[in-house]
């Protein structure tokens, strides 16, 4: 299967300007950054995360703890994804009790991640809060979970579309793409 690249939806700047938004809606929602915490899932929820804190840290001039969510087990299509799955480790090196936690994910879809990600938090303590930071929201759930905070809302209008984020952490360069299958 491979992809066209239909439409570049954000740009480097664009994303810079879209996270720096995103800390200013945290703060202010959580009235400052008292008990609050990041948690990225795994793999680009984490630089996410990361610059996202940066931003509050710049704002508040608090850090903001960040820890890194691996949800591989707790995902509801493990068997179909693949029969030897790459399990990397979770890092939390805080205590959730009592704690706003702002997930962060760079795509919120079918809602199936964000659910798997909740339940994997909750075996580790008990939040006060959990909210939910995206950047793409191309709608479609399957379930019934929303965002608290979103970059950029992009309906999709098929299953033949996806969205694609790219950042420099991972893939070298910050944008984010409409791809369309082409078979």
């Amino acid at each position: 299967m491979s992809y066209r690249t239909k439409a570049v939806i954000m740009n480097e700047d664009r994303m810079r300007r879209t996270l720096t938004r995103i800390a200013h809606e945290i703060i202010e929602r959580n009235k400052g950054v008292k008990d609050l915490v990041m948690v990225g899932i795994r793999t680009r929820g984490i630089p996410l995360a990361e610059r996202i804190a940066r931003g509050i840290e710049q704002i508040e001039g608090v850090a903001v703890p960040i820890g890194i969510l691996d949800i591989t087990l707790y995902r509801d299509d493990l068997a179909k994804k693949s029969l030897q799955p790459q399990v990397h480790s979770t890092r939390i090196p805080f205590n959730l009790n009592g704690k706003h936690v702002v997930l962060v994910d760079d795509v919120l879809y079918t809602g199936r991640t964000v659910r798997a990600a909740m339940d994997a938090l909750i075996d580790l303590g008990r939040p006060r809060t959990i909210q939910l930071a995206v950047l793409i929201d191309r709608g479609h759930r399957e379930l019934p979970i929303r965002a608290d905070y979103v970059g950029k809302n992009v309906p999709t209008s098929s299953e033949r579309e996806q969205v694609s984020v790219r950042l420099r952490e991972v893939d070298q360069i910050d944008e984010v793409v409409i791809e369309e299958i082409v078979n």
